[in-house]
């Protein structure tokens, strides 16, 4: 994670200086006034996805991701900052000694994550540091033989999920920066590079596989989100063997886009996107303040309306948010993210029927605001974060008959009425539905408009009239 470290990234290979250069001509561009978009990834995804296997994916919409291991005891930057050289790995492990889950409640932290209105979540079984969460026999760091937890801390947590009926993801890091088998070291230091010692690396894939095959055999998770396969191309992490294997007697299991080129969905991170991405799945990951795991020094959390700002961005462009907590190392989550998570929770409850099974919405032409459509596209869901200054919001260019418009979660019908709509002019004119005060959510008011059948979107330009 953590994508600033992309920096040193790109100047550590030749493959990363042609990024770079980009990089630079994309600034160039804009800053000359050139509007461009982001570049295309979903060549990293595969084109023959098996849509009905994503079905649960696409509805859910709220996904929460937890990061977890060593980083939370001092609250530093997980495993980029021994990586970036902040500190060194010994000083790193030290933290092994903290990492207690003394107030690890994993029951609670599924309550949790059902009442913030997710219907999954992804756990780092881990990181790039390679500290594993469960009783793995591979490896030489986890939370069972070398942390102060002494316990299996992942299997409770899944565990509790299905419980609640969540769907269960899992984190996992092909890189492992503390593995003596693995290539990178730290920024600057290199153990190996593949072509001089292949039968090294080939140790490294049999101890990856190792785990990968463990956490498959003891959780047979729905989701697997991937990370750090941009230090080796596919053919080195052997991407195809990895997801064969994983399917094989689990076909329906989703993957993301971080094994290059097997993924089922596109993985933008941080940032919602201005544009809606041309992969047919996707999920954004975010944080709740500016850090994935927990740090103490880091209060720069967006408020609940900037959460709900981002979640409505998402939904309205067809995907999902994966939205991330960082517990402390004793297992307790601070109350500030709780409260987010709730908060969060309490707006979905009241306007589940807009969120959950809905379609990415109409474009902002026609009406200057996010909005859902529900599967059979015809109720369109109106997102309304303000306070509109005439009491009315706008719709134009729908061509259907607005049968009804009312307050979701509210149940006020309101009246409309429509301008600029002419016997002799196909143009369908333009709708104004009143909204009341009385009926403003704190958040986003939600306007349903149930429609005379599927929407039909009006975009011909009109011209004079000829006759009428």
């Amino acid at each position: 994670m953590e994508r600033q470290m992309i920096v040193f990234r790109i100047l550590e290979t030749k493959n990363k200086m042609k990024h770079k250069f980009s990089s630079l001509l994309l600034g160039f561009m804009c800053f000359s006034g050139t509007i461009v978009k982001s570049q295309d990834t979903t060549a990293k995804i595969l084109k023959d996805t098996d849509h009905e296997k994503m079905v649960w994916f696409k509805q859910a919409k709220l996904g929460i991701f937890i990061h977890w291991g060593l980083y939370a005891v001092d609250g530093i930057s997980e495993s980029w900052s021994f990586y970036n050289e902040y500190l060194s790995h010994e000083d790193y492990l030290k933290q092994l000694s903290g990492f207690t889950a003394a107030n690890f409640k994993p029951k609670e932290w599924a309550k949790l994550i059902k009442d913030s209105g997710a219907k999954y979540s992804v756990i780092t079984s881990k990181h790039h540091d390679g500290f594993a969460l469960w009783n793995t026999n591979y490896g030489h760091l986890n939370a069972v033989s070398h942390a102060a937890a002494k316990k299996d801390v992942l299997s409770p947590l899944i565990d509790a999920l299905k419980e609640k009926e969540l769907k269960v993801g899992i984190y996992f890091s092909l890189p492992d920066w503390s593995s003596d088998l693995y290539t990178h070291f730290t920024t600057s230091k290199r153990r190996y590079a593949i072509e001089q010692d292949p039968q090294r690396w080939q140790q490294y894939l049999n101890y990856m596989n190792g785990q990968l095959l463990e956490l498959k055999n003891n959780y047979t998770p729905d989701l697997w989100w991937f990370d750090g396969d941009w230090e080796h191309p596919p053919e080195a992490w052997e991407s195809t063997k990895i997801r064969t294997s994983l399917l094989k007697g689990a076909p329906n299991t989703i993957i993301n886009s971080r094994l290059t080129g097997q993924g089922d969905y596109q993985t933008p991170e941080i940032g919602v996107p201005v544009y809606r991405p041309e992969a047919k799945y996707w999920e954004l990951c975010m944080t709740l303040n500016d850090s994935w795991g927990y740090q103490q020094t880091d209060n720069n959390y967006k408020t609940s309306q900037q959460v709900i700002d981002i979640f409505v961005d998402c939904i309205s462009k067809g995907g999902n948010l994966l939205l991330d907590i960082g517990p402390k190392a004793d297992g307790s989550i601070d109350p500030i993210q709780k409260e987010r998570l709730l908060e969060l929770g309490s707006w979905i409850r009241k306007h589940h029927k807009a969120v959950y099974g809905t379609e990415k919405g109409i474009p902002y032409e026609h009406f200057y605001g996010p909005t859902t459509l529900s599967k059979d596209k015809q109720t369109l869901f109106l997102f309304v974060r303000d306070i509109p200054k005439d009491g009315k919001i706008v719709v134009k260019g729908i061509s259907n008959t607005i049968h009804r418009a009312y307050v979701v979660g509210n149940g006020s019908i309101l009246s409309q009425n429509k301008i600029a709509k002419l016997y002799w002019n196909k143009y369908p004119g333009i709708s104004y539905i009143d909204l009341p005060i009385e009926t403003i959510d704190t958040y986003y008011t939600v306007v349903a408009l149930v429609l005379d059948g599927p929407i039909e979107l009006y975009s011909e330009l009109n011209g004079a009239v000829e006759q009428n």
